[in-house]
């Protein structure tokens, strides 16, 4: 996760540079159960409203958060499917506070009402993340249902009734960036606390809508407007979170955003970079799937690491027999192609491998999500600049 608001706080309020550290253990997002009452078009887990066989007992589900704890596991992400329709949701997430976990529930929205709004607040959540594809039509059309949108809404506006903290979550693809300039004002005229801003990685139905995903110089503009929306939003003294995901290529861009608008500021947001040190998936990042299979992330279920009711996830994830999982641990990364010669390594850390390994079947070759022109990353140039350059760019309006 790319967090744009902690580095342009940066900008008037910096505070020293030091080396990457990383957590105790890695942040684990469990998809707890598969089933879910949408069929998106982008979902990893390519989930459906049906009972999928072999998913951990509530038993089994405590014995793996004791191994979690003792391995120092600081974040749970609880997520599906729609972890909502699991049955013991709410005892899961009750015992995961009592153990001292940060957690937090990743959720469609459209199970989220007034019945259960009250028990949602009493876990004591520590955040609840929504996702919203673009206005109204939009996301009915991605989330294949009429008035998705609204529910979902509606589950946004009782969360911040119940002082619970709130973002939206967003994928972008060619056919909803036009959306992101009044998704944005969405979010700042009902105050929620959190945009998060994810770029299309290839992994479930995401890898079957490759084709759509948004072309690179959509990407550079849509950076551009949450970078200047944010810092207008930090201007006006507010404390929401601009975050981005799936593509660490962001940290770069934002260096060469810094280096137009503050130069002076430049040497100092790259010493920050460096130290936050780009992707993180199989170091920080791990990833439970509802049949308790371990992935280095959430989108690579095509790789699985281990079962957890075979071995105790602290076991599996200290492993690096697996040859992925090795070349993730090591620091540089084996990259290849524009990667491997990028100069900005040390800042990106390759990004997501799984684009690669699913255009390539490398996983260490050149990310085809990079938006960079070779220029900006020191690399010999070839047609990458032009074909970028003469992709039409969307318009972007920065939030007031």
């Amino acid at each position: 996760m790319f967090r744009i608001s902690q580095f342009l706080k940066e900008i008037d309020q910096p505070t020293p540079a030091g080396p990457r550290r990383n957590p105790p253990g890695p942040v684990v997002i469990w998809n707890l159960v598969r089933r879910c009452n949408l069929t998106c078009k982008h979902c990893y887990s390519i989930s459906a409203d049906k009972d999928f066989p072999g998913e951990l007992s509530t038993e089994q589900v405590y014995t793996v958060m004791d191994d979690l704890k003792g391995f120092r596991v600081p974040v749970l992400i609880l997520s599906g499917g729609e972890p909502l329709l699991r049955p013991d949701i709410f005892e899961i997430a009750r015992r995961a506070k009592a153990m001292g976990f940060y957690v937090a529930l990743s959720s469609n929205g459209t199970l989220i009402d007034a019945d259960n709004i009250v028990a949602i607040a009493a876990i004591g959540f520590d955040y609840v993340g929504i996702s919203l594809d673009g206005m109204a039509a939009t996301h009915d059309k991605f989330r294949r249902k009429a008035g998705a949108f609204d529910a979902s809404l509606s589950a946004l506006r009782l969360c911040r009734q119940r002082n619970i903290k709130v973002g939206v979550r967003y994928t972008m693809t060619e056919d909803n960036a036009q959306d992101l300039p009044a998704l944005l004002q969405l979010v700042a005229d009902e105050g929620i606390d959190k945009f998060y801003f994810s770029h299309l990685n290839y992994a479930g139905r995401g890898n079957k809508h490759r084709a759509d995903d948004a072309r690179h110089a959509s990407t550079r503009a849509a950076m551009d407007l949450l970078f200047d929306s944010c810092l207008a939003s930090l201007g006006r003294g507010e404390a929401k979170e601009f975050v981005t995901g799936n593509n660490d290529a962001d940290g770069v861009y934002l260096l060469h955003w810094i280096a137009t608008r503050f130069p002076d500021k430049t040497a100092h947001i790259r010493a920050k970079l460096q130290q936050w040190g780009g992707n993180a998936s199989g170091v920080n990042v791990a990833n439970i799937d509802n049949l308790g299979n371990v992935h280095p992330d959430t989108m690579w279920w095509h790789e699985t690491l281990g079962n957890v009711q075979e071995r105790p996830f602290s076991a599996i994830w200290s492993d690096l027999s697996n040859p992925l999982m090795a070349g993730l641990r090591q620091h540089p990364r084996p990259l290849e192609g524009r990667c491997g010669a990028c100069r900005y390594r040390d800042i990106c850390n390759g990004s997501s491998r799984v684009r690669a390994q699913q255009v390539t079947g490398n996983p260490w070759a050149e990310d085809p999500g990079c938006y960079l022109l070779d220029p900006e990353i020191g690399v010999a140039a070839d047609d990458y600049g032009r074909r970028v350059r003469t992709t039409p760019w969307i318009k972007l309006e920065a939030v007031a």
